[in-house]
């Protein structure tokens, strides 16, 4: 089911790149189990790069016209999340644009794997393969990794923060710092996609650090006005943005 509008307008930003990041990425590459956080999950801070990504957001922010820029601000607790909103404030207050206060909630914080916290797939399949076979059979949208969440949980406390959004929020525009697989779903709330498409879309997507999706109030739906960009000023060289992109789901 479609959300219909509330807010006049849905901004969704992940987090710059994390330490976290960088790890995961080292250990997909050198074929390891593991990824090695110092931290847990939730406290995984920025990388020098991500600290970057959000001032160049920050940036590009004040830059955009006064009725264009966000009314609230929302961001989940994790710490690379609550770092971007920060940083990307900062830099528009050193441009002349004061930004609302952060307000955090924790509906957007990221998925929560359980057992599965910080193991690549190849250590899943090396120390839980039935389970692996188990979320195999189930699909990626219903499986629920012991003491995690599956996508369809994901949806629900997301579902419950739209829907408050639209009850109360109605004449604001809204930036949303989160992380990539919640902003996917955010985007299939708003469409109205059913399971196959937002499957499609998720792993037929890298969702970039600091990549904007939004959406403008129009009618009775959210016409979407971005999809995972990265805004001017950003320090990435255009090489390292290029991947291929899922088309867009239908809605169903």
């Amino acid at each position: 089911m479609r959300l219909r509008p509330g807010p006049r307008a849905l901004w969704f930003v992940r987090h710059g790149q994390s330490e976290g990041n960088v790890l995961r990425d080292a250990a997909e590459a050198d074929e390891l189990d593991r990824v090695e956080l110092p931290t847990r999950d939730a406290d995984v801070p920025l990388s020098e790069l991500g600290t970057q990504q959000a001032q160049a957001f920050g940036r590009w922010l004040a830059g955009s016209p006064a009725s264009e820029r966000p009314t609230v601000v929302l961001a989940s607790p994790y710490l690379r999340a609550l770092q971007t909103a920060a940083h990307l404030g900062a830099a528009a207050a050193e441009q002349g644009v004061l930004l609302p206060e952060i307000e955090v909630d924790e509906r957007l914080r990221d998925r929560e794997m359980g057992v599965w916290d910080t193991l690549t797939w190849r250590g899943i399949l090396a120390t839980d393969p039935q389970e692996a076979e188990r979320a195999r059979r189930t699909g990626r949208y219903y499986h629920r990794p012991p003491g995690g969440e599956s996508w369809a949980d994901l949806v629900l406390r997301l579902r419950s923060l739209l829907a408050e959004l639209v009850a109360g929020r109605a004449a604001e525009r809204v930036l949303l710092v989160s992380h990539d697989v919640p902003i996917q779903l955010c985007r299939s709330l708003l469409e109205g996609t059913g399971e196959a498409d937002v499957v499609r879309l998720i792993t037929g997507t890298r969702y970039v650090n600091c990549g904007l999706s939004s959406f403008e109030a129009e009618d009775d739906r959210y016409r979407m006005t971005a999809y995972n960009e990265v805004v001017p000023g950003d320090p990435r060289h255009p090489e390292e943005l290029q991947w291929p992109q899922s088309p867009a789901p239908r809605p169903s």
